[in-house]
Order: C-alpha cells, then structure tokens, then sequence
C-alpha cells in the first residue's frame, strides 16, 4: 500500500465497499480487484490486509467462511448485517471527508 495515512486509514472502508459489492471474496482477491480498480496505483500489502480483516471480523463486521478450493482450504470474507449497515455510515463518511477536503483545497468551486 502506498506509504500515506489517507489510504491506511481509508483501508477498512475499501474492504468493506469490495465485499457491500462482491458478496464474499478472499484476500489475494481483494488485492487484486483494488489493484485493478486502482490501475495499479493502490497496492494492498498482505501486511495491511489481513490485520484488518481480522479487526472487521473482531469487531463482527465480517464472518469468514473456509471453502475447499484446489485441494486447499480457501477463507472468504462476507459482510455481517452489522457490517452492512457500517458500511453504509463508514460511506457517507468518507464522501463527506472527500467533499470537505475539495473545498478547503478549491474553496472557490461548488461541489
């Protein structure tokens, strides 16, 4: 992940927004799909990742499901109702963080 407090601290909602999306995904795949998203400017280390599916998940945000993939078990990661609607507040947060900071840096356009 890029060395900047605005995507480590904005980290938690990307995955949450991923999973709103996509139902249920595995880590690998969650790299890989804001990576693409992205065009390559965000990269998600494993080191960043999996700590914090492992928070959302203590905090009942996510339930793991392990799957058998490949002769391999496979954890994915879903949404909990609770993670659901945290989400959504998490969203409307960041949009808001987004709007105002567009207006502290050009004040003089109307967003």
């Amino acid at each position: 992940m890029k060395n900047s407090q605005l995507y480590k601290g904005s980290l938690n909602t990307i995955i949450m927004k991923l999973l709103e999306e996509n139902g249920k995904m595995y880590g690998y795949e969650i790299t890989q799909k804001v990576k693409a998203i992205t065009q390559g400017e965000l990269n998600i280390t494993e080191g960043a990742l999996y700590p914090a599916l492992h928070k959302l998940e203590a905090d009942g945000l996510l339930d793991v499901e392990m799957e058998k993939v490949d002769n391999r078990i496979r954890k994915y990661y879903k949404l909990t109702e609770k993670g659901t609607t945290e989400t959504v507040n998490r969203l409307a947060e960041l949009e808001d963080f987004i709007r105002n900071m567009q207006t502290i840096i050009k004040p003089n356009l109307e967003f």
